[in-house]
């Protein structure tokens, strides 16, 4: 039964144990307290698991899964979707950091604007901490063909109301998240993008993510894998490239 009020933060972690508990702490430290974290950890083989368990007898809203075998982020995400209660599923990776009134603002500007879905402005910082980057700016909404050619969703800051776009999954596919909003969008719902600073994204040096050419290509076999064709997307990768670079080319 999904609970009215209740946010599902869904976090799947691999070896996430030098910043999993600051991540945990970011959500506690939330000023909209009807939440649970639900942290899947995929088969980590340093103290993930300990230091989730830890926190978890501390504070029962954040719950432990641990995966049978290791699948990846996908299958974690899902898994910690079929656990969920809420009604508003957030996305968190392991080793972000929210703002204190994220969840309050993003759930009042859902409200207000009627939105399925919805992403925010964030800022990156280092893998050991210190200064942040610039804001990252975002545009006020994405249709489906918008954000074909767009990476302006970032996984952490993304809020979905399941009331309004039904049961959700994940795809066994190249870059999940990213085919999950497309395919929310694609039933024709709009993407509302909340111009509040609310998120810390870390950048982790030996993270798939920062290594471009792999991520181009996972990219490019999501476009294949949602059944775009090849020279649809070709043109959707030359924009979501193009904005790529724009987007990340200076700190």
């Amino acid at each position: 039964m999904i609970t009215d009020t209740l946010v599902s933060i869904v976090t799947p972690a691999y070896n996430a144990s030098r910043f999993v508990g600051e991540t945990i702490r970011s959500v506690q430290a939330q000023t909209h307290v009807n939440w649970e974290m639900i942290v899947v950890d995929d088969c980590s083989s340093d103290d993930t698991r300990s230091i989730v368990e830890k926190l978890s007898r501390e504070d029962a809203r954040v719950r432990l899964i641990v995966q049978p075998r290791n699948a990846g982020p996908s299958a974690a995400r899902d898994t910690a979707l079929q656990a969920a209660r809420g009604r508003f599923i957030a996305f968190l990776d392991s080793d972000d950091l929210w703002l204190a009134r994220k969840l309050e603002l993003q759930l009042r500007f859902m409200r207000e604007v009627g939105a399925a879905i919805s992403f925010t402005w964030f800022r990156r910082f280092p893998e050991g901490g210190g200064e942040c980057g610039r804001l990252i700016p975002i545009p006020d909404r994405l249709t489906y063909r918008q954000l074909l050619r767009n990476t302006a969703m970032a996984t952490s800051t993304v809020l979905i109301d399941r009331h309004a776009t039904g049961p959700i999954r994940m795809r066994e596919i190249p870059c999940d998240d990213y085919a999950l909003w497309l395919d929310i969008v694609g039933r024709g719902f709009v993407a509302h993008g909340l111009q509040e600073d609310l998120i810390r994204y870390r950048v982790v040096s030996r993270s798939f993510s920062r290594n471009k050419a792999k991520y181009a290509q996972k990219v490019w076999r999501t476009y294949l894998g949602m059944g775009l064709s090849t020279p649809h997307a070709a043109w959707c990768f030359i924009n979501y490239a193009a904005r790529a670079w724009l987007k990340y080319r200076r700190f």
